[in-house]
């Protein structure tokens, strides 16, 4: 039995996907088991990380978890409550999904978000594989509305360039390492083929729709008042902003070998990842 956390997100859904599909036993953790839609034969079972009883069940009797916790600055995630149920309840593997930059404080408060998770992943005495995946193709979904009404897409990093990643390829990179002794005490960088700036994945997405898509630069307080408006607070609009600068700067233009090393083929273009998506961005 392999446990899903976040099993509704980008990436947990797709875990759950591609474990199904190998004829795994899968249970997926979810808040609201009766809103989720999941593959026949997934065992769905409610969820809550301040709720350790709910975790201690959801671990009974699993091999392998993959952990997702919750970002939000000043808060513990989930992590560590997840790494406890797991180790009560005899779980042999866990694999973290964390993000690029994690622990090199010299980046700013946003690369301080995902340390205590890792460092109890870590602490542990179970065989853990950490991920660290670069920007998600996906984010661009977020251009979605405005794109089809004709409308400019917000820049918010100008031209900083990231090693931008088809989910896709992280969620198989989960896969492999749920289910290998291979990959244990292993902490993977996760990016795409090609550094990509927030103009160059609008290029791709014109070219794949064969019309232009014009660019709004948003300045730091206009990311804020977005940010505020979907009701984040301060530290993490904060934390988030400065991760917006860094990226401006040319901070994240990381590329590294590590999707090929595990799946022994080169990550996704974002092109690709465009071309499997591009219904999102036509208008109906």
């Amino acid at each position: 039995m392999i446990l899903v956390t976040g099993a509704t997100g980008t990436i947990g859904r797709d875990v759950v996907r591609r474990l199904v599909l190998r004829g795994d036993k899968v249970r997926a953790l979810t808040r609201d088991p009766g809103a989720a839609i999941f593959p026949a034969g997934v065992d769905v079972v409610r969820g809550d990380y301040d709720d350790p009883a709910s975790l201690d069940a959801a671990m009974a009797g699993v091999e392998a978890a993959f952990l997702v916790g919750v970002l939000e600055p000043g808060k513990p995630g989930g992590d560590a409550a997840l790494v406890a149920a797991a180790r009560a309840a005899g779980v042999r593997r866990v694999v973290k999904l964390s993000a690029i930059g994690t622990g090199d404080t010299t980046l700013g408060i946003f690369a301080t978000w995902h340390m205590a998770g890792e460092q109890a992943v870590r602490d542990s005495t179970l065989a853990w594989t950490i991920l660290r995946p670069s920007q998600f193709a996906s984010n661009t979904l977020a251009w979605a509305d405005a794109v089809r009404a004709g409308r400019p897409v917000p820049v918010r990093t100008g031209t900083g360039r990231q090693g931008t990643i088809d989910p896709r390829d992280i969620a198989e990179v989960a896969v492999r390492t749920l289910t290998s002794d291979d990959h244990a005490g292993r902490t993977y960088t996760l990016t795409g083929p090609a550094a990509l700036s927030e103009p160059d994945l609008a290029f791709e997405l014109a070219s794949a729709l064969q019309r232009p898509v014009a660019l709004q630069e948003l300045s730091s307080e206009s990311v804020r008042e977005v940010l505020r408006a979907q009701g984040r607070s301060e530290e993490f609009i904060d934390g988030a902003l400065g991760g917006t600068e860094f990226i401006r700067d040319g901070g994240n233009v990381a590329l590294t070998d590590d999707v090929r090393q595990v799946l022994g083929r080169e990550p996704g273009a974002y092109a690709r990842w465009v071309r499997d998506h591009l219904d999102a961005f036509i208008a109906d």
